[in-house]
């Protein structure tokens, strides 16, 4: 390379140029005046190491600055006041980062807002909320969790903003939602800015409802979640409470004492029992901290991340039983009670069955379950409990798993065998019409590959209500033992020829014309009549059944239905 100089650097100074500009563009150079006399070159050395480039010892550690930081994070993670922290164990519950560690360990990502109200006068070290990400039993998520040291994990304005911040970027990463809950609701004293404004508590539910169907939300509770922060978990997809230590309610005991005079503890308010047993607002109920991140970590394994998603798909396994005594357990006579997770077990893969809400409506199984690692939907009618009529809180949380298997894409499995909807006074009163409605629009419009089965009964509108024929099944396939009618041999005789049997005076008579009539109906609805006039695709025999639906889910599992091009049904 050819550089030009002024002609009034000395010689020295020239041969100092060429070699520095030789080092810096590592190339040869040479050195000319205007004349275009030469005045000094340099060869650049490849093999010559830059002294720039050697190593710098490096004594340079944290400032002071950056230590007095770390002391500040230091403080915050200690929570609320000490006297508070010192009342937990009594209640049986963790610190909160305590919890956080528990359901994360090495793999917490990060913290959002840690710095909340870290000028407040208060203690109120990050306002009483934690929010961030991490990753669980493999798959990436957001959280929050509750201090309940810090003003009893009660909500004020920056601890709504991080909520909400939360929420708001789970809709845009598609990742599930995990609520840690221990809140008293929000802080009285403190709702000016955030409780009735745009982006303040309310926002919450919004949030939740557009987060509803697109990401799995899932809800553990533990400890009492009054007004506010009780619509969290009943928003949610799935609620977790711990017993003898959450509960969940519109108002507090104390609440209730000034508007309506009744006195009652927390737990007969709104304890798990309660909620299991009765308002059907708990899904699982775990008995302490530690299993109630057992019960998580099974669930969302079969949940995928969000609803563009399948659901995670693992390695088959054989039933917990044989499939070959599946005929055995099912009584011959339709009346006779059993046990239908005794057919379940002989289906599904061992080990693999979570049932949801299992105290509440228990006429109805709703239970997540694999078949050859295939995550599915299980909703079966149970004869062990009233025969298994479907009554009006069955028919609700059928409904309500129906729902929620669609929206994340998982297929159905009806296990049918019921005498249909109950019918009296008392479950009018209770709206059978009005949650029986819901199951049967739940079961229209799902779009996931169903198959259903007739186990025995599958009486009067029971048959709708459990995907029959006529709600676009993948399939309809019977077992030996099963029978599809209007209603029932005993009530169809009743209705028919009660008159005409009241004529036969003869006590004998009239029980042998009893007995022929009731053979002769049974032979009417016969699964096999079913079979012969093609409304079932196939009797199947019972120990060839979880072959024949590991095929059937197999060859359905791309299956696309379309719904009516509609803004939404009514329904629900």
């Amino acid at each position: 390379m050819q550089v030009r100089i002024s002609d009034d650097a000395t010689e020295s100074e020239a041969q100092a140029i060429a070699g520095a500009l030789a080092t810096h563009f590592e190339d040869d150079i040479t050195l000319v005046i205007d004349s275009g006399e030469t005045v000094a070159s340099a060869t650049y050395d490849s093999t010559r190491r830059d002294e720039s480039t050697e190593p710098v010892d490096d004594d340079l550690g944290p400032t002071e600055r950056e230590e007095a930081l770390r002391e500040e994070i230091a403080e915050i993670l200690e929570g609320g006041p000490e006297k508070y922290k010192e009342q937990l164990p009594e209640e049986g519950k963790l610190f909160v980062r305590d919890r956080i560690d528990l359901w994360f360990g090495d793999d917490f990502l990060f913290e959002d807002g840690k710095f909340a109200e870290f000028d407040a006068d208060d203690q109120l070290p990050a306002d009483g909320l934690i929010t961030g990400a991490a990753e669980f039993e493999g798959r990436d998520l957001h959280f929050m969790a509750n201090d309940y040291t810090v003003k009893r994990g009660s909500m004020a304005a920056k601890g709504v903003e991080k909520f909400l911040r939360m929420q708001q970027r789970a809709l845009k990463t598609g990742r599930p939602v995990l609520y840690l809950m221990d809140s008293s609701g929000g802080r009285i004293d403190q709702q000016t800015g955030f409780f009735a404004n745009r982006e303040g508590i309310g926002k919450f539910y919004y949030n939740h409802s557009m987060l509803s169907g697109r990401v799995p939300q899932i809800c553990v509770l533990y400890g009492p979640c009054i007004a506010g922060a009780a619509y969290t978990p009943v928003f949610a997809d799935f609620t977790v409470m711990v017993r003898d230590m959450s509960a969940m309610a519109i108002a507090s005991p104390r609440m209730v004492e000034m508007v309506t005079g009744e006195k009652i503890s927390l737990d007969d308010l709104g304890g798990p029992a309660v909620h299991a047993q009765h308002s059907g607002s708990a899904d699982l109920i775990a008995d302490d901290e530690e299993h109630a991140r057992e019960l998580v970590a099974k669930l969302i394994g079969y949940l995928p991340d969000n609803a563009d998603e399948d659901p995670p798909q693992t390695s088959g396994t054989a039933p917990k039983r044989s499939p070959e005594g599946i005929d055995a357990v099912v009584p011959d006579k339709p009346n006779k009670g059993y046990d239908m997770f005794d057919v379940i077990e002989r289906v599904v893969d061992a080990g693999s069955t979570l049932e949801l809400r299992p105290e509440y409506g228990k006429e109805i199984i709703t239970s997540f379950a694999r078949i050859d690692g295939r995550p599915v939907g299980v909703i079966a009618n149970q004869p062990a409990q009233r025969a298994g009529a479907i009554f009006p809180d069955a028919a609700e949380k059928a409904a309500q798993f129906i729902w929620t298997c669609d929206a994340y894409n998982i297929p159905l499995l009806y296990l049918c065998d019921t005498p249909g909807f109950m019918a009296g006074s008392g479950v009018e009163k209770e709206g059978i019409l009005e949650q029986g409605k819901k199951m049967i629009y739940a079961t229209s419009s799902a779009t996931v590959p169903k198959q259903s089965v007739v186990v025995r009964k599958a009486y009067g509108a029971g048959i709708y209500a459990m995907s029959g024929p006529a709600y676009d099944p993948e399939s309809t396939i019977g077992l030996p033992s099963g029978e599809i009618a209007i209603m029932g041999p005993e009530a169809a005789i009743n209705a028919v020829y009660a008159r005409k049997l009241s004529e036969i005076d003869d006590e004998d008579e009239r029980q042998q014309k009893e007995q022929e009539l009731r053979e002769a109906y049974r032979e009417d609805i016969d699964i096999h009549r079913m079979a012969s006039e093609v409304v079932v695709d196939d009797i199947v025999p019972p120990s060839d059944l979880r072959t024949e639906l590991t095929n059937r889910f197999a060859f359905y599992e791309t299956v696309e239905k379309d719904l009516p091009d509609k803004k939404h049904g009514t329904i629900l």
